[in-house]
């Protein structure tokens, strides 16, 4: 009878699958602790503006863009259980961070080292030169940035390769979409739990108490996670089951190593126009995802004058509007199976699908005329619509490029999606704060001929405010900035798609 004690296979892969999903839904959370912040603390503290939090933000996305391209490399070489501790260790360090800039800029400015978060906002509020204290806590915080990114980087090629070893293929795509949906559920958890910490601890406990849930994380990390053959948790005949394909992938390893190994490099993915329309789709899309998910908290403090907990309700329904996304792995299945295209031809057409949705995001601004839920409603249609349209543009790499060159490529188009990220952050604060200076009206005259002085001044932040609570009659020009950038955000999609086709009109796997 103790033959067949093993005969069941045990179940500790999903166990090892929740640890990857706790681990995105940290990370989504610790990247959204600032936006969900910066409005209601950060901004009157060290005298920003949309221009500085623009900046930051910005540069955010070229940091973990350009880490992206080594993270991988970086996770095989460590190999995983290492690898991701040192990325979530990082990352983690960097979230914490944040926390300390106000301090660091009062040691800078004042001399005042050792001091509580308390005393560092009394001592920097003693400053008269209010230029400097923007450029140091900035600086700061570009640097805390610089941190938390290049140690984020790592967590999707540090999952993925961890989905490979305990998961046989047919099993990857589901384990996949369970710890990918941790991004999706640290996005809904943000605004419900992080404006109600600064609330009541202060904005920089808000950084140290999320930004050590990535420490917790590590302590099950290394209890829980060693290679599935090694694991006293898996039995013989849950190994048996995760292996199933180890002769498929030696065979597969085999013919791809013909070549003595020979990788892609750079260089030679640039020949193809494959690697352009990947390229190019992820420059013109990704950065609309970001401004969603860093400028949307700002959006509903400007526009509507809600403060960091007034909107924890919308952001909450705007994300779960994202969870629509779902649709994003079924349609082009349908395509396949029912219709029978080619995974690259029912890719695309689910991606031109996809690609209307956001052109609702030219109503939001309007239609935030008569609610605010309007745009909220809006702008997570459009989110779910990016997240399909990702998930998609991410599988055509593996449809026409080999194993060898799908890293690089996919780098590649992480890279382009930087550079587009930081373009549209960058030139949306910049925006906003040029449209919100020189278009508003106040009783129908241009603010800047009414007040003279803001032509080299800074418009204070409750300056607006306190107009419109005198009885005047004032029409914000950030309105109009952001129906801009809304506007931009509908059409990317369609011209993203226009080009890749383009680009690559005919299916064409890639076969040196």
């Amino acid at each position: 009878m103790a033959q067949n004690t093993e005969t069941k296979a045990t179940n500790f892969r999903w166990s090892i699958c929740v640890l990857l999903f706790f681990a995105t839904t940290i990370n989504y959370l610790d990247r959204q602790v600032l936006s969900l912040t910066w409005k209601d603390y950060l901004q009157p503290e060290f005298h920003w503006d949309n221009n500085d939090y623009g900046n930051i933000t910005a540069l955010f996305s070229i940091f973990y863009a350009g880490s992206m391209l080594f993270a991988g490399k970086f996770i095989d070489f460590m190999d995983t259980k290492k690898g991701f501790l040192w990325a979530i260790f990082i990352w983690s360090i960097g979230a914490v961070l944040h926390a300390f800039c106000g301090i660091a800029t009062s040691g800078l400015l004042t001399g005042r080292w050792f001091v509580t978060f308390a005393e560092a906002k009394e001592a920097i509020s003693t400053v008269n030169n209010v230029s400097l204290v923007i450029s140091t806590s900035v600086t700061l915080f570009i640097f805390a940035r610089l941190v938390l990114a290049i140690g984020e980087a790592g967590n999707f090629p540090a999952a993925i390769k961890t989905t490979a070893e305990y998961f046989p293929k047919k099993d990857r795509a589901f384990a996949t979409s369970i710890f990918n949906a941790g991004a999706t559920v640290g996005a809904l958890a943000a605004p419900v739990s992080i404006p109600f910490i600064a609330k009541a601890l202060g904005w920089e406990m808000a950084f140290i108490i999320i930004g050590a849930l990535g420490f917790v994380w590590m302590g099950f990390w290394i209890f829980y996670y060693k290679k599935p053959h090694v694991h006293k948790k898996v039995n013989a005949s849950e190994l048996a089951y995760i292996q199933q394909d180890k002769d498929e992938e030696a065979d597969s390893l085999n013919l791809e190593g013909g070549d003595n190994g020979k990788k892609f490099t750079l260089k030679e993915c640039f020949k193809y126009r494959q690697t352009w329309a990947f390229a190019f789709g992820k420059f013109m899309t990704d950065g609309v995802w970001w401004f969603y998910l860093f400028w949307t908290p700002a959006y509903l403090s400007s526009v509507y004058g809600m403060d960091s907990t007034q909107s924890a309700l919308p952001l909450f329904v705007l994300y779960v509007i994202t969870l629509l996304a779902i649709i994003g792995g079924w349609l082009p299945r349908y395509f396949v199976d029912k219709l029978g295209l080619n995974p690259y031809a029912g890719r695309m057409r689910a991606m031109l699908i996809f690609a209307f949705f956001p052109l609702l995001a030219l109503l939001a601004q309007p239609g935030g005329n008569y609610s605010y839920w309007i745009p909220v409603i809006i702008i997570g249609v459009a989110g779910a619509a990016h997240q399909a349209w990702s998930a998609n543009i991410f599988s055509t790499v593996g449809d026409m490029f080999p194993k060898k060159a799908i890293a690089t490529v996919t780098g590649i188009g992480g890279m382009a999606g930087g550079i587009g990220s930081f373009l549209i952050n960058k030139s949306s604060g910049a925006l906003f704060d040029f449209s919100h200076k020189n278009w508003t009206t106040i009783d129908g005259v241009p603010l800047l001929e009414k007040y003279p002085k803001f032509n080299t001044e800074r418009i204070p932040e409750d300056f607006v405010n306190q107009l419109k609570t005198s009885g005047a009659i004032v029409s914000d020009g950030i309105n109009t900035g952001y129906m801009i950038i809304f506007s931009v955000c509908a059409v990317a999609y369609l011209i993203a798609w226009g080009v890749m086709k383009a680009l690559v009109p005919t299916y064409k796997v890639i076969k040196d």
